[in-house]
């Protein structure tokens, strides 16, 4: 395996999860030094990633995760942000508040925050690399025939954040863009067996896409080889949103 990301350190949230947990390990593989961030499930993360717990929708929690990251070492780390959760198939005129605040909190509210505070450290080192996992469901297309409201605005808005920090942090030295992925063979998806063969069905491609093809697409926005990437949302959806 090329070391692609050697003496790079590179933080990933939601580490823990399908998409993070591959990301995380392929980072490693390639030469990365990998922080691994989660609330819970620490335990499953790869070998020879450090892990350390993070509630995203805390603010002193996320302040604290990243001064004890450049405590141990002022080296920049770059960031990339896997951590979401949605609405188990929740009607809008059927929404309670705490799980609209528990999906706001952690899918916008714990972008946002992870995004200041890398940022902040990353401008004060003279750049470096963000990228937001966001998702299709942000675009012109709504999911269906599951009922997700609160994910697929908290996504638009991982999408315009994205942008607006590109403005802002780009001519500082700091590349922030995106990754839109369609649906993806994830532990998440996997408990919607009822729904998966629509889903196929509307994507270009009739599969889903695998976690390579994903992180493939993350590890892009990373590299050296995108330096002329800024503000760039990577729709990875196999054609679906072309239905």
């Amino acid at each position: 395996m090329t070391e692609r990301f050697s003496g790079r350190r590179i933080a990933v949230t939601g580490a823990a999860g399908g998409i993070g947990s591959a990301l995380c390990q392929s980072l490693r593989d390639q030469g990365a030094r990998v922080h691994g961030l989660d609330r819970d499930g620490l335990d499953r993360l790869p070998e020879g990633v450090e892990g350390a717990r993070v509630d995203l929708r805390s603010e002193e929690s996320v302040v604290e995760v990243v001064r004890a990251l450049y405590a141990q070492d002022p080296t920049p780390v770059d960031l990339v942000t896997c951590a979401g959760i949605v609405e188990d198939d929740v009607a809008a005129e059927d929404m309670p508040m705490d799980l609209y605040d528990a999906v706001m909190g952690v899918n916008l509210r714990g972008v946002f925050l992870t995004c200041r505070e890398f940022g902040r450290e990353l401008l004060q080192r003279g750049g470096g690399a963000i990228v937001n996992v966001a998702s299709m469901s942000g675009t012109a297309i709504v999911n269906h025939p599951q009922k997700q409201s609160v994910y697929n605005t908290t996504k638009a808005g991982v999408s315009a954040l994205t942008r607006s920090l590109a403005v802002e942090w780009g001519p500082r030295g700091v590349r922030v863009n995106a990754v839109s992925p369609g649906y993806v063979d994830t532990p998440l998806n996997a408990l919607k067996k009822h729904m998966h063969e629509q889903w196929k069905a509307e994507t270009v491609l009739g599969r889903f896409g695998e976690l390579r093809e994903i992180t493939s697409a993350i590890e892009y926005l990373l590299s050296d080889e995108a330096s002329f990437c800024c503000g760039t949302d990577l729709l990875v959806d196999g054609g679906f949103s072309l239905r």
